[in-house]
């Protein structure tokens, strides 16, 4: 496993999301009302468009330019035009900090 710290607990509102840049990568980091945290690749599928510009609603991330939705927990496409799932890496809390499975 290697995980990497992506920020304090405090930095994400729950019920939102962050943008996460390590090395060539971009990830999208989500926590949830219930103060669970979660990632995604952080562009969407359909366009490449960075989804931290986007509204979480429950376990839902819209993306900003053409309004797909994914469920960030699982990664499936839940509205079009995405149809390509997100991938979904394992998030955790350690103390205060964020880390995710990459």
């Amino acid at each position: 496993m290697a995980w990497v710290d992506v920020c304090a607990v405090d930095d994400i509102e729950e019920e939102d999301v962050i943008r996460f840049d390590h090395g060539e990568r971009t990830f999208a980091v989500y926590r949830s009302l219930e103060g669970d945290v979660f990632a995604t690749d952080g562009l969407c599928t359909h366009e490449q468009v960075h989804l931290a510009g986007g509204l979480v609603m429950d376990e839902t991330i819209e993306c900003p330019k053409h309004n797909g939705r994914f469920n960030y927990q699982t990664g499936a496409a839940l509205r079009a035009p995405v149809c390509e799932a997100l991938r979904t890496y394992p998030a955790r809390v350690s103390g205060d900090r964020i880390e995710i499975d990459i």
